[in-house]
């Protein structure tokens, strides 16, 4: 993934809203890209600082920018474990077809 892709991708990070595969490609390119992290501290600093500076509440943006990407970590790693959990049910499910198609046969 390409500093361009990263960086249309930032408002749907900050939403939320991007793929198992699509976060995983983003934090990984956040994680050694310098510029492409400045530019996600600058988006999410502009985004929240004006929501807050409305509101008159006073806030640390740089930790809660921290805490993001760390929350987004912890959100990849469980849905990586729900796609490996799947899969791995998948394949029992398989081989309980298989083994019930077996008893069907040999029991005829």
């Amino acid at each position: 993934m390409d500093c361009k892709q990263v960086e249309k991708m930032i408002p749907q990070f900050l939403d939320d809203d991007l793929t198992t595969e699509e976060l995983r490609e983003f934090m990984e390119h956040i994680e050694n890209c310098t510029d492409c992290k400045e530019e996600l501290t600058i988006e999410f600093l502009v985004s929240e600082g004006l929501v807050r500076l409305e509101n008159g509440a006073v806030f640390d943006l740089q930790k809660e920018l921290s805490e993001c990407i760390a929350a987004a970590e912890r959100h990849l790693h469980w849905r990586e474990n729900v796609h490996m959990f799947l899969y791995i049910l998948e394949g029992l499910v398989a081989v309980e077809a298989i083994t019930v198609a077996a008893l069907f046969v040999f029991l005829k």
